[in-house]
């Protein structure tokens, strides 16, 4: 088992940062490849695709994929239904609500890692101010998508819902991790067992939902699957899990908040959608939240000497 940090450290920031940047970006690809590729498929695809670079990542390091103990394939399992149930309620969600509404509602996700990490896993408990660096965070990426932040219709409601029930289970997924034996477990392992439970759910739900799948494949939809596989799906979240079991988990969450103003910004370069001068007050606000959340106690003044 990896060395516990009780505070993230350069090597923990600057990954964050370049994950959120990635998991931003993403998003753009999934819309490219929207064009080509039926959603929930696309994301059953990434998946399976991944199970095969972690086969060979793991064969080439002479590391099983499997553990030998029934508890930890079980947990293993109820991890990857909580991902592929995930994914699942987000792109059903997306045919109810906008985009920014699920953006939105999919990034209260720390929220519900901080509450569940704070009742279930002592060390990862937050203090008043941490708390409220989170409520700054989440502010920052409400302002960055105040123009759809209106009453929502009776079918955005049913999207809302579902997308606020895929934050849960994302939060969920985070805190079996933390909370269980899985935490000591290699995270090549714990990224497979997610990877293999979710490309089977994925694919099935994909035949179930009646999607017409792979419609049109050109270079550009291939590219933008093969940077969710590889990429994405493969290096991200292998880094991500490795993260979780090193560093407190609630301190990591807080990072996830840029994911969507990074996708704003990759929207705005790769795609010319425009970027308000609300992305930049945004920024600020997620920025001060992260430092509140990942701001140290105070150290105790040391006991005076008996006299």
């Amino acid at each position: 088992m990896s060395e516990r940090r009780a505070h993230l450290d350069a090597t923990a920031v600057v990954a964050m940062l370049v994950l959120c940047s990635l998991w931003g970006l993403q998003q753009v690809a999934i819309k490219v490849a929207n064009a080509g590729i039926s959603p929930v498929l696309q994301a059953g695809l990434r998946s399976a695709g991944a199970v095969a670079l972690l086969w060979g990542w793991s064969a080439w390091r002479g590391q099983r994929l499997f553990g030998r103990s029934a508890a930890e394939l079980g947990l293993g399992a109820v991890a990857g239904l909580l991902f592929a149930s995930e994914f699942v309620l987000i792109y059903g969600a997306l045919v109810h609500t906008t985009a920014s509404r699920a953006v939105l509602f999919l990034y209260t996700a720390p929220f519900w890692t901080a509450i569940g990490l704070h009742l279930l896993v002592p060390g990862e408990r937050l203090s008043r101010i941490q708390a409220a660096g989170l409520v700054c965070a989440f502010a920052g990426v409400a302002v960055a998508f105040v123009d759809a932040l209106r009453l929502p219709s009776e079918k955005e409601l049913m999207g809302d819902l579902m997308i606020l029930a895929a934050a849960v289970l994302w939060a969920a997924t985070t805190v079996v991790i933390r909370a269980s034996r899985l935490v000591t477990v290699p995270a090549v392992r714990t990224l497979f067992y997610q990877l293999f439970v979710s490309a089977i759910v994925l694919v099935a739900a994909s035949l179930a939902l009646g999607e017409p799948g792979i419609v049109n494949v050109t270079p550009l939809v291939a590219g933008s699957l093969a940077f969710q596989i590889v990429v994405v799906a493969f290096a991200s979240y292998l880094t991500w899990f490795w993260l979780i079991t090193r560093y407190p988990a609630s301190r990591l969450a807080a990072f996830s908040f840029l994911t969507p103003l990074f996708g704003i910004i990759a929207g705005g370069v790769l795609l010319s959608e425009p970027i308000t001068p609300a992305l930049v007050a945004a920024l600020a606000l997620v920025g001060v939240g992260i430092q509140l959340v990942n701001r140290r106690a105070p150290a105790l003044p040391a006991p005076k000497p008996a006299t």
